[in-house]
C-alpha cells in the first residue's frame, strides 16, 4: 500500500547516527546519504539506491521539522529479540522512551516498543509472530 515514508529532521548527521543504529536491528540499511536527506531500505532489497522506503530529510519548505501529533511509523520486526534490540539501540543513540518492549492488547502476539527519534518523530518496532 505505501511506497515510502518521509520524516523531517533538523539535524541530518544526528538523525543518521540514530537511524543507522536503530534500523540495522531490523535489517534496514542507509543507501542514500547527503546533507539534506538519508534513505533506508532492507539490505536484501536489490532495487536501485534511490528506491528507499524510509526517508529522513530536511523539510523542503525550509521551516523547522516538527513531529506530528498522532503520527507514528510502525516498522516490522521478524523477532521479539529484534524489537528489544531496536528499543535498546534507539535509547543509546539519542532516542527517548515511549513504551518499552512487551506484549500489547491488540492481539495475542503483538509484541512492540515505542520510541521517539531525536526530532520527536514517534516510531514503533513490532513483531506479530508468536514467541
Amino acid at each position: 500500500m505505501l511506497l515510502y515514508v518521509t520524516l523531517g529532521s533538523n539535524d541530518i548527521p544526528r538523525s543518521k547516527l540514530f537511524y543507522d543504529a536503530t534500523l540495522q536491528t531490523l535489517g534496514l540499511l542507509c543507501h542514500v546519504s547527503s546533507e539534506v536527506e538519508i534513505g533506508y531500505r532492507y539490505a536484501s532489497d536489490h532495487a536501485p539506491p534511490s528506491e528507499c522506503r524510509l526517508w529522513v530529510l530536511k523539510p523542503v519548505l525550509k521551516l523547522p521539522a516538527t513531529w506530528g501529533n498522532g503520527t507514528m511509523i510502525a516498522l516490522k520486526a521478524e523477532t521479539r529479540a529484534a524489537v528489544d534490540a531496536f528499543y535498546k539501540a534507539a535509547l543509546i543513540s539519542g532516542g527517548t522512551d515511549e513504551g518499552g518492549p512487551g506484549l500489547r492488547p491488540y492481539h495475542a502476539s503483538f509484541y512492540a516498543c515505542y520510541v521517539r527519534d531525536p526530532d520527536g518523530n514517534k516510531l514503533s518496532a513490532v513483531c506479530e509472530k508468536p514467541e
